[in-house]
Formats: C-alpha cells, sequence, structure tokens
C-alpha cells in the first residue's frame, strides 16, 4: 500500500480504478462506502466462522514481473486457520512441487485470498501479505489438520490489510457431494418412513369389519 492511501479499499480501488468507477457511474456509491470508513481490517465472528467453515480456496500472488499466479488450496475445514483478528495461517502441504507460490512470496509479498461458498451463495475476498514460516515446528504442528493425510512443509501466515464480502450474483448454486449424499439418506430415511406409515394404515383398514 503507498502514502497515499486513505481508506483500507485503496488496496485495491486505485486511481485509475476510482476513474473508472466515476466513468461508469458508480464512484459515489464507492465514496459512501469510503466515508463509513472503507472495508473492513479485522476479522469479524461471521467472518471467522465462514472461513472454519470452508474446504478449499484461492490464492493469488505474484513475482518481480507481475505475472499473476492463482492456485487452488484445499483440505479439510478449518484447514485455513483465524489467529487473531488480523491474522490467518494454513499448512502448506506438499503438492506436484512446483513451488510458484512460494517463489512468488520470496519475491513479492502481497497475496489475495478468494474464497467462495458454492452451497450459500456467499464470496469472500481478502487482501494482505504473506510470510513463509520454515522454522517453527509448533506453529506448523497447530496448522495441520489431525488425521488429515497430507504432508505439511511449512506454514503461510497472512496479515490482513482489508477484507470485502460480494454480492451472490451469478454465483451458481452448487453443492459437495457429502451434502448431497446427506440429503439423499435423509429422504430416502423419510420415503421408508412414509411407506411403513402407508402399510399400517393399509392394514388397519384391511382388519376393519
Amino acid at each position: 500500500m503507498n502514502a497515499l492511501k486513505r481508506f483500507s479499499s485503496d488496496v485495491a480501488f486505485t486511481e485509475q480504478v476510482k476513474a473508472l468507477q466515476h466513468r461508469k457511474g458508480s464512484r459515489k456509491a464507492y465514496e459512501r462506502m469510503e466515508q463509513g470508513g472503507g472495508w473492513a481490517t479485522a476479522i469479524s465472528e461471521d467472518l471467522r466462522e465462514f472461513i472454519s467453515r470452508q474446504r478449499g480456496f484461492f490464492l493469488a500472488t505474484s513475482n518481480a514481473e507481475n505475472q499473476p499466479y492463482i492456485q487452488h488450496r484445499g483440505g479439510p475445514p478449518g484447514f485455513l486457520r483465524v489467529l487473531d483478528e488480523h491474522t490467518l495461517g494454513f499448512a502448506d502441504f506438499s503438492g506436484n512441487r512446483q513451488y510458484i507460490s512460494l517463489g512468488n512470496l520470496a519475491e513479492n509479498p502481497k497475496v489475495h485470498l478468494f474464497l467462495i461458498d458454492y452451497a450459500q451463495r456467499q464470496r469472500i475476498k481478502i487482501w494482505g501479505e504473506a510470510r513463509v514460516v520454515s522454522d517453527d515446528a509448533a506453529l506448523l504442528r497447530s496448522l495441520t489438520p489431525p488425521d488429515y493425510r497430507a504432508r505439511p512443509e511449512q506454514a503461510i501466515v497472512i496479515k490482513i490489510a482489508a477484507w470485502d464480502a460480494n454480492c451472490p450474483q451469478h454465483i451458481p448454486q452448487r453443492f459437495d457431494a457429502e451434502e448431497v449424499q446427506a440429503a439423499l439418506r435423509e429422504r430416502d430415511q423419510r420415503i421408508a418412513e412414509l411407506e411403513d406409515e402407508l402399510r399400517r394404515l393399509k392394514k388397519r383398514s384391511e382388519d376393519c369389519p
């Protein structure tokens, strides 16, 4: 963030972005948002709960030549951990060993996290700076989900600059396979209960004189 930053949302609303907002007619609405303080910079209880449910997120980094890169990071619910109201952390599991994100972070610590919940049609955007921690075994243990079959290589800790919640417009509603299976089991159980009740009612009517 440069010295001219006045609002937390300036992390994304550069002068060029604001000029485009003026031309497109949306600047007044965002000026009102800025007068209210801009985007949140601390993790609220609602955001903490949202993060605890997520099985994955997209991590954007950029190298010294400003070439962006986006990588999906996944794990069990809660693998992305809230460390305090301004800090997130997660265990960086061994993958395809390209190390593009890690290389980018060595040159440029700025990151963007994009979290999306398709079932609830919610998405969260988080701006911040990340550091790779490879010499803190206690931190890595605390961030490693128990009973998850993956090998953690290092921890990544993110200091939040700002975050914003998007509207649900254009988000398709999708469900995890486990959610669908649970709903189908519940449906099948209800069908079985109704069929049993129908058989009992039918038998009762046949037994009547």
